[in-house]
Parts: structure tokens; C-alpha cells; sequence
């Protein structure tokens, strides 16, 4: 009677530890993600004090370019992060990726904008988007591998999808601030300066998350480890420079993360991007339908989590990469139908085609900043058509003929820059461009999708899904990664993988989409990356990729 008496506060001082553990490290990665997308959802903004130095398209693409730079060190901060988790413990590497994060962010808020401060201001921002991408490579592998080690063998699924839910409660946070500023000041502040302020208050955040975080005590395997002497004294050399365990690695990525990665940045962050810039739905209303979906369907990645536990992590992640690769077209087709209905129907009844010499069409798209698309028809023809966001499908004529833009049955003729030259070509262009607006017009092309004629119950619904599979794939994969490694090289190996996945495959799958559509004239072509991918990663998982799920971790 005693001795069971005497269990019971035990008992419950472990079950409030390890709740501890999972609010601390995931309130802590919540703020980072928090950090991490506020840039993303202001992607058109940034575009606008950025990269006003070049025409829209390529300075969309430029933004979203910038977006992906703090991606692309996110492998290279798993290295430099991982290795000092893996030699000096889990908590205090994470503390530091967190410090890293916060005052990068803070920056952000206070740089001068391209008009005050020229070339000097996007270089300042990719500089500091590539800091927070270092520390978020070091923060998740961190977060993921202290609560897996924390976690009971037979609920690891169910603790460590608390952590993936950050990702998505960090981007709802961050969705909930960008809407109440610019309710709170209005449009055309938030657009001019209000947009500093989401990334100003993250300095507070960062002061709670840390205070947080310095609660907690470091992990119980790693401190077993410690004891017995078992410390790895090169986990680099350990996780990457033998075949067993980089094996391992390339499996996890291609069998795995990759195809969680695009399933993730499809449903939301493509989908956001595809609604605000492609339709031309209001970035406030984007934000409201966005966060909604998001709440209904964050729940999901617990339910994932705790059904990994039952049946396994690897049927539930490719069935979501599965179902992803089956829909995505459908389900992007039907937003187009529900958010701007008169568009789509338009691209329905009066499709649009250039017809131009193949060697006169440039892609949309100029790194360098220099072309101004206005040197032959074709380019002429096709920048106004991207700006607007009109599809459009491309004919070849003959060599040296004048481009045609056809809208339904109406053909209209560009500028023939091989006779119209000097101070009269601008004056041709805009006339063509006049020409161009009134076919569109004429045949329901809208310069802007409607609020009132938005089905927001749709939109909602098919955001959704579009989560939901996201919740299919990323609920378990934190389990997953942690089973596949040895706890020496653990926070080392499993966080190249995840941040190769998703920092490269996933972060950039905006920009390479976006390009793809400027590139084809297609609105849905980009898709084809996010689906390619995910059927890689279908086929790479049922062949080699092991199920981990009644694996031990601390032995």
C-alpha cells in the first residue's frame, strides 16, 4: 500500500516533465517558424521594397528567390548545429539556433527599403534570411531528437508530432499577426510600413521562448550516452563518411523527406502564393482563408502522429505523397473556379495563345535585372500576359513574323519592333498593351478576382485538404527520422536529411514553380515539380525505406 502510494507522485512528476518537454521545445520552434514565414507571407510586399529595380515577374521571382536563400544553408546549419548537439548535448545547441533566429528576424523589421538604400537593401536581406536558415537547420533536428528521447517506445509517433505541428502553428501565428496589423492600420500603411511591425515584435517572442526553453533539463538518453562514455567524437565523420549509416541518409531523403517536403510547401505555401499572385485574390482575404484552413486541419498531424504509433510511419507518409500526386491538378484547378470564378471561366470559353516565332520568346524571367521584355513581339506580347496572370498557350509561326496574341476567337497583332523604333516604340507598346486590356475585358478576364463571387467554403475546403495531406506526411516524420539513426550521430544524421528535404526540394519549390509558369505560360505547370517528386519519393519508399516503429531509441 505504501510503496504504491509512494509511486503515484513519481508518476506524476514524470508525466509533468515530459509535458514540460513538449510545450517548451515546441513553443520554442513554434516562434521560430513564426520567424522563419513571416517573410514568406509577404512575399509581394518584399517584393515592392526590395526588388523594385526590376519589372515584376523577375522581381517576384527574385523575392521568392530570397525567401529560398534561408533554405539553402538550412543543410549547412544541420552540419555546424548537429555536430555540436551530437557533442555537447541537445538543449543548449537549440538555445543558440533560437538567439540566431530571433535577432536575424528583428533586423529584418528595421532595413531600409531598395528606394532609400538601392542594391545595399536586398543584399542586407538575403544576408539575414541565410542566417535564419543556419539556425533553423540546427533548431528542428534539435527539438525533434530531444523529445523523441523523452518520449515512451510506444508513443514516440504520437509526442514528437506536437513538434510538427510548429511548423504550421508557427505559420498560422504569423497569419494572425500580419491580419490583425493590417486591420489595424490599413492597406496602404501596412503595405508602406506597417509590415516592419510583424517582424519588430518578434524581439518580444524571442525573450519568452528562450526564458522558456532555459527550464528545461537535457535529454535523458543523451545524458546516458554521457555517463557510459559513448559520446561520438566525430559525428560528422560517423554519419556521412560510412556507407551504412550515409546509406541510410540518402534513403531517409529520397524514400522520405523529399517527397514530404513538396507535399508541405505545395499545400502551404504554393497554394498561398497560387491564390494571392495567379488569381489575384486580396492578400488579406489569402491570409483569412489560409489561417481558417489551417486551424481545422492542424489537429491532424496529432492524429497522424498517434496512428504511426498503431500502424506504422511509412504507410501514412507515401499514401500522402500518393494522394498528393493524384489530386494536386484537380484540387488547384477547383481553387482557380472558387476563388476567381470569372477567370476561370474565362480561360474556359476565350483561351489566350501567342503565336510567335519561337526564337524571338524569351523566358519571363531575368536574373541580372536588364531586360525589359520590350525587344521583339513575342516578349512584348508575353510580359504583359505574365503581369497580368493570364494563361496562355504558346504556337509557332514562322520565323520573323510579327507575334499574335489570340483571345477566343479575336487575334491582335504586337508591336513589329523591326519597324517601330526610338521614342515611338514605348508609345506602341502602350497602345498594344490598351488593345490587349480591352480583348481581355471584352471576353471577362478580370484584373482582379472578386471578394463577393470568391466560394469561400470551397476555398476553404479544398486548403483543407491540401493541409491534410501535409498532416499525412509530415505528422510522423520526426519519428521516423529519429528511429533510423544511433544516438551518437542521431541529431547530426537525421537533420541533414530533413533539411535537404526541406530546404531544397521544399524551399524552393515557389521560386522553380513560379519560373516554370513564367517559362510556359501555364498557371498549372509548376505542379508537375511538387508531383515528379513525390512519386520518386512513392517508389524510392516502398522499395528501401525500412519501417522504424517498434524500434528501441536508447539502447
Amino acid at each position: 500500500m505504501a510503496s504504491g502510494a509512494g509511486d503515484l507522485p513519481k508518476q506524476h512528476e514524470a508525466t509533468q516533465s515530459e509535458k514540460l518537454v513538449i510545450a517548451a521545445s515546441s513553443l520554442g520552434t513554434v516562434f521560430e517558424w513564426y520567424d522563419f514565414y513571416l517573410y514568406g507571407l509577404l512575399a509581394t510586399i518584399i517584393t515592392a521594397q526590395f526588388f523594385s529595380g526590376v519589372n515584376e515577374t523577375t522581381g517576384f521571382i527574385f523575392a521568392l528567390a530570397a525567401f529560398a536563400a534561408g533554405f539553402a544553408v538550412r543543410p549547412f546549419g544541420a552540419l555546424v548545429f548537429g555536430r555540436i548537439g551530437d557533442l555537447v548535448g541537445r538543449k543548449n545547441t537549440f538555445l543558440v539556433t533560437m538567439g540566431i533566429m530571433g535577432l536575424s528576424t528583428f533586423l529584418v523589421g528595421l532595413l531600409p527599403s531598395y528606394a532609400s538604400a538601392g542594391v545595399a537593401a536586398p543584399i542586407a536581406l538575403v544576408v539575414l534570411r541565410l542566417l535564419q536558415g543556419l539556425a533553423l537547420g540546427g533548431e528542428y533536428g534539435g527539438a525533434a531528437t530531444y523529445v523523441a528521447e523523452h518520449a515512451p517506445n510506444h508513443r514516440r509517433g504520437l509526442y514528437t508530432s506536437f513538434i510538427q505541428t510548429t511548423a504550421t502553428l508557427g505559420l498560422f501565428a504569423a497569419l494572425l499577426v500580419v491580419i490583425g496589423v493590417r486591420y489595424a492600420v490599413g492597406e496602404a500603411a501596412f503595405a508602406d510600413w506597417g509590415w516592419r511591425v510583424p517582424f519588430l515584435v518578434s524581439i518580444v517572442l524571442l525573450g519568452v521562448s528562450m526564458w522558456i526553453r532555459m527550464q528545461l533539463s537535457e535529454s535523458p538518453v543523451f545524458n546516458k550516452m554521457k555517463a557510459e562514455g559513448k559520446i561520438s567524437k566525430a559525428p560528422l565523420t560517423e554519419a556521412f563518411a560510412k556507407w551504412g549509416n550515409l546509406k541510410i541518409v540518402i534513403i531517409a531523403l529520397v524514400g522520405a523527406v523529399a517527397g514530404q517536403a513538396v507535399v508541405w510547401y505545395t499545400g502551404q505555401f504554393y497554394a498561398l502564393f497560387f491564390l494571392e499572385k495567379t488569381l489575384k485574390v486580396d492578400g488579406a482575404t489569402t491570409n483569412i482563408l489560409t489561417a481558417i484552413a489551417l486551424a481545422i486541419a492542424t489537429p491532424a498531424f496529432i492524429l497522424f502522429g498517434w496512428l504511426s504509433d498503431k500502424i506504422g510511419r511509412k504507410p501514412i507518409i507515401l499514401t500522402g505523397c500518393a494522394l498528393a500526386a493524384l489530386t494536386y491538378f484537380p484540387l488547384f484547378q477547383g481553387l482557380s473556379k472558387a476563388a476567381n470564378p470569372a477567370l476561370y471561366a474565362a480561360q474556359a470559353t476565350a483561351p489566350v495563345s501567342v503565336i510567335a516565332d519561337p526564337a524571338e520568346c524569351s523566358v519571363q524571367f531575368d536574373p541580372v535585372g536588364r531586360n525589359r521584355f520590350d525587344s521583339t513581339s513575342c516578349d512584348i506580347a508575353k510580359a504583359y500576359l505574365a503581369k497580368a496572370g493570364v494563361s496562355y498557350a504558346n504556337v509557332a509561326a514562322a520565323p520573323g513574323s510579327v507575334a499574335q496574341v489570340r483571345i477566343g476567337d479575336r487575334t491582335i497583332a504586337s508591336v513589329d519592333t523591326a519597324a517601330i523604333s526610338g521614342a515611338d516604340r514605348p508609345d506602341a507598346i502602350k497602345a498594344f498593351h490598351g488593345q490587349l486590356k480591352a480583348g481581355l475585358d471584352a471576353v471577362g478576364y478580370p484584373a482582379k478576382a472578386d471578394p463577393a463571387a470568391i466560394d469561400k467554403v470551397m476555398v476553404v475546403l479544398i486548403l483543407t485538404i491540401l493541409v491534410l495531406y501535409v498532416t499525412m506526411v509530415y505528422g510522423p516524420i520526426a519519428a521516423l527520422l529519429v528511429e533510423l539513426f544511433p544516438t551518437n550521430i542521431r541529431y547530426t544524421s537525421m537533420s541533414l536529411p530533413y533539411h535537404i528535404g526541406n530546404g531544397w526540394f521544399g524551399g524552393f519549390l515557389p521560386t522553380t514553380a513560379f519560373a516554370m509558369v513564367a517559362a510556359t505560360g501555364d498557371i498549372y505547370y509548376g505542379l508537375w515539380y511538387p508531383i515528379v517528386v513525390a512519386v520518386i519519393t512513392l517508389i524510392a519508399g516502398i522499395l528501401f525505406l525500412p519501417e522504424t516503429y517498434k524500434r528501441r531509441i536508447d539502447d
